[in-house]
């Protein structure tokens, strides 16, 4: 965010692009999520946890109590694999689904979930896994 001005998330890909930037090059996984209001309009990034080289836990509970802190209307999750390899993990695909599932509970929308690798990233909208 730029001078106080609300970004707008637009398009998976240009999101994913700045995302990219800054996840990419961290030596351990880290799990964040970019709070969104009901315009898309970025609320906050708030990195969750940060783990080892190929792992990352992601207390569900603490996701949902920080999207109610940040009055979120929506969300994108994401998360980096140091390895460089953006393909999504089972364990990915659980998360994804369990956030989506508690989440909803607060009408609040989980819009992706990126995995971000070495030198691209992978959407699970883009690939009809949300």
């Amino acid at each position: 965010m730029r001078d106080g001005a609300r970004e707008k998330v637009q398009t998976p890909r240009r999101t994913i692009e700045a995302l990219r930037r800054y996840l990419a090059p961290l030596e351990r996984e880290v799990f964040a999520v970019l709070w969104l209001d009901a315009r898309h309009h970025v609320i906050e990034f708030d990195v969750i946890s940060t783990g080892t080289v190929d792992s990352a836990q992601v207390p569900v509970r603490e996701v949902a109590k920080k999207a109610l802190e940040r009055n979120a209307v929506a969300c994108v999750l994401v998360h980096n694999h140091p390895s460089g390899s953006c393909e999504p993990s089972p364990a990915d695909e659980f998360i994804t689904r369990t956030l989506k599932d508690a989440l909803s509970l607060f009408e609040i929308r989980v819009l992706d979930h990126f995995v971000v690798g070495r030198d691209t990233a992978y959407s699970f909208a883009e690939h009809g896994l949300l």
